[in-house]
């Protein structure tokens, strides 16, 4: 079994500017009327609820145009310079709450930060490539689906890129493996596991599995005794 492959980390490095995420501008307004019934209300405006807090400031509750901050999401933001109140505040997305289908976005919690402010953030793994073990008839399993780092507000990457094309049938992938940029450190495990390749299993036919499936035992039941007073046929 390998480690990761040679060549995978300086292929990973030279694709990070690619991703690095941005600041996104967007303008929320402040509401002052709270409840179920108002963010249900703010909801069919086409407006989205969210919560900002952090800084040991008060909680202030704003809408988003909904439209414009699910776009925003889908270009893999989390950095946003605000326009509230005549003033902009740099905000990081904490936290999405979906509606029961898991399907849209109806609230959101952002943070305040500076943007010299250290952070923890959970990225999700991009992976590049075909790996060569799938000539070979192996499959690529993946174990993780985003790594835990510690780096600037400003230096959080949109997706942390890990490149399989020289992964080989035994070939493994530790999140220690992983290169990351400058500036960013893993705070995952790095023993974690991330990827295996491994060839896959042949389908069993049913006379295969009918072989190996166990034989019940015999069960033998004791005979009943006579009643009192019955004689035993003979």
């Amino acid at each position: 079994m390998r480690s990761a492959p040679h060549g995978a980390a300086s292929a990973q490095v030279s694709i990070f500017e690619e991703i690095m995420a941005e600041r996104a501008k967007i303008k929320a307004e402040v509401r002052t009327s709270l409840g179920s019934r108002h963010t249900a209300a703010i909801r069919r405006q086409g407006k989205l609820p969210a919560v900002i807090y952090g800084h040991k400031k008060d909680p202030v509750a704003v809408a988003f145009d909904m439209h414009e901050f699910v776009e925003e999401l889908h270009h893999g933001q989390r950095l946003f310079d605000v326009d509230m109140d005549g003033g902009q505040q740099t905000l990081m997305l904490k936290d999405l709450q979906y509606d029961h289908l898991g399907k849209n976005v109806i609230h959101a919690d952002m943070v305040r930060v500076n943007l010299e402010d250290k952070v923890k953030v959970a990225v999700r793994i991009e992976l590049r490539g075909t790996a060569k073990g799938a000539t070979e008839g192996g499959i690529v399993d993946q174990h993780l689906n985003q790594l835990d780092v510690e780096c600037l507000v400003t230096e959080i990457p949109d997706a942390i890129p890990v490149s399989i094309k020289e992964m080989v049938v035994g070939d493994v992938i530790h999140a220690g493996d992983v290169a990351l940029p400058a500036g960013v450190t893993l705070m995952t495990d790095p023993a974690a596991l991330l990827l295996t390749c491994h060839l896959v299993a042949a389908a069993k036919t049913t006379e295969e599995l009918e072989a190996e499936a166990p034989t019940a035992p015999e069960v033998i039941t004791e005979r009943a005794a006579p009643e009192e007073g019955q004689a035993e046929e003979q």
